[in-house]
């Protein structure tokens, strides 16, 4: 940074990127500083500028700089990275700290605070924000974590055992056997000596998931036109398992899409306008790979020219739309989850799900698929034949 460019910070002031101190700051103020950028998109923390935006520089550089290592050390927890500068003004001397972003997160400081930037300066990150922050560099999956509010009375043993012995081949012998599996399986975890599901767990085989969790559903609508203006002539609030919810969207769509009788032969062969393995692949995906720290819907949206599936939550950590167009794209949000998925025979090891589904469209439909993230929601539009 030169004088220049510090002058234009001054006039711009304090944002998601800058944050400017006198040298006498207090040491948990400096980490917290620290931190959130760490936690956030990097930025520069400048030393040597006074409230009222005027640079007053620092009496010692040097000590000030050396200040500034030991609190990124010693009060962050894991310590922060910085790369220190100095820049000459007339005023005097300003210490610029430059903070990548971290690839530790989540960062907090000594005291046990986890902050964030925001674009007019930061804040302790909420638990939903700090779940994520967890999650983008994979040191939690958010459905292997405790449901406290459950016990093992809210999983459905029966579900379970039939799932198990048609994805295994093997039969149950017991309720310990089940009790062992479900804990193997990163569906059942323990604290204090009790044992409670996780998400995965009441998802996949809870007896009424959407009483711990009432945003995990699919609300499907038909909606005459093209328009959200547009009152519905049909909508559901689908819930129950995942498993349920994805043969009950998939009964929503089958009774709102026309299909047509094809003659081949001397016989006719009906099908839907659109093949329902593409709608399928579709709907496992959002239901597999959603954000479940987001509380919203799934939302299935039946529009006269368009269908679109709109999942919470932006897409996971480097993943990008032209990867999962390419079919590169492979990384588990719901590692759980997707193993249950998996066993089932539902979805693939490959992450070849949404092209394929793509190819179908095309190949079959002579429809196109359209993939982008709008407002923190992965849409899915497949362009309706006719």
């Amino acid at each position: 940074m030169d004088v220049l460019e510090l002058y234009q910070r001054i006039q711009r002031w304090e944002d998601l990127h800058t944050e400017f101190k006198e040298q006498d700051a207090h040491s948990d103020d400096i980490a917290a500083a620290l931190v959130a950028f760490a936690n956030t998109d990097g930025g520069q923390l400048i030393f040597g500028v006074s409230k009222d935006r005027v640079i007053i520089g620092v009496d010692d550089a040097d000590r000030v700089m050396q200040r500034i290592d030991q609190i990124a050390y010693h009060n962050c927890e894991p310590p922060v990275t910085v790369i220190q500068e100095t820049i000459p003004t007339e005023q005097g001397l300003a210490v610029v700290v430059n903070i990548p972003k971290g690839d530790q997160r989540p960062y907090r400081t000594q005291r046990g605070d986890y902050f964030i930037r925001t674009t007019s300066g930061r804040r302790r990150a909420s638990r939903q924000e700090l779940l994520r922050l967890f999650q983008s560099v994979e040191s939690l999956y958010y459905d292997e974590t405790l449901v406290l509010r459950a016990s093992l009375s809210d999983l459905d043993y029966r579900r379970f055992t039939v799932f198990f012995e048609q994805s295994y081949q093997r039969l149950l012998q017991s309720e310990q056997e089940v009790e062992n599996l479900l804990r193997n399986m990163r569906l059942v975890r323990e604290q204090a000596g009790v044992w409670h599901p996780t998400l995965a767990g009441l998802l996949c085989f809870g007896r009424e998931p959407q009483s711990f969790f009432p945003y995990a559903q699919v609300n499907a609508a038909r909606i005459p036109g093209d328009s959200l203006a547009t009152a519905p002539s049909d909508a559901k609030q689908i819930g129950g398992t995942l498993f349920d919810m994805l043969e009950d969207t998939a009964r929503f769509l089958q009774i709102h899409l026309p299909s047509p009788h094809i003659i081949h032969g001397f016989a006719p062969e009906q099908r839907t306008e659109i093949p329902e393995e593409a709608l399928r692949e579709l709907l496992v995906n959002a239901l597999v790979h959603r954000d479940y720290t987001v509380a919203s819907p799934i939302r299935l949206l039946i529009f006269d020219r368009r269908i679109e599936i709109r999942t919470p939550g932006a897409l996971p950590n480097t993943v990008t739309i032209e990867a999962i167009l390419l079919g590169a794209a492979h990384v588990l949000r719901n590692p759980t989850i997707y193993t249950m998925f998996s066993r089932a025979g539902l979805v693939t090891s490959l992450g070849s799900g949404v092209l394929r589904a793509k190819e179908l469209l095309e190949q079959h439909a002579h429809t196109t698929l359209e993939l982008k993230v709008v407002a923190n929601e992965f849409v899915v539009i497949i362009t309706r034949p006719g």
